[in-house]
């Protein structure tokens, strides 16, 4: 009997595969992985969270430069008063020294915020000349077509400080 369990040998037990890899804690390259994912997701939001601000602030500009035309109405020496007041707040906000310029002075400053000299050589001018005179001549939807677009270059963000 001893014989016949020698020659069988000892009893063996069947290989043992190891427990399968646990998913947690995350190899190395998950966690770098992670942190890249979650660093261009708070860079995404701001991003997007600015430029939703900047068209909120944009609209709500638009919006307040379509009401001071509309209380002006048909009055040009008022008008011509309305849109520099308004022009003379937006520059303030990036250059607060705008509050004291006057005359030539005012136009030029707001020539180098836009670009362009349509302010102090074209029609621009009857921002200063018009509002002190009781007959103010001067090509109205022009004077509006500039000064919108100067309202949306300070609107944007683009006009230059200076």
């Amino acid at each position: 009997m001893l014989q016949a369990a020698a020659t069988q040998g000892p009893e063996l037990r069947d290989i043992h595969l190891p427990a399968p890899p646990s998913w947690w804690p995350p190899a190395p390259g998950w966690w770098l992985l992670a942190m890249l994912a979650l660093a261009l997701f708070i860079f995404l939001f701001l991003y997007f969270y600015k430029k939703a601000q900047l068209r909120r602030r944009r609209r709500a500009v638009l919006a307040e430069f379509e009401r001071t035309l509309a209380v002006t109405g048909s009055d040009a020496p008022a008008l011509a008063a309305a849109l520099s007041a308004f022009l003379r707040r937006l520059a303030m906000r990036g250059t607060p020294s705008a509050a004291a310029l006057a005359g030539e002075a005012w136009l030029a400053h707001l020539d180098a915020c836009c670009g362009g000299e349509e302010f102090a050589k074209g029609i621009g001018r009857a921002l200063i000349e018009a509002p002190y005179r009781a007959q103010a001549e001067f090509d109205a939807p022009a004077l509006i077509a500039l000064a919108r677009r100067a309202v949306r270059k300070f609107a944007d963000g683009g006009a230059a400080h200076v």
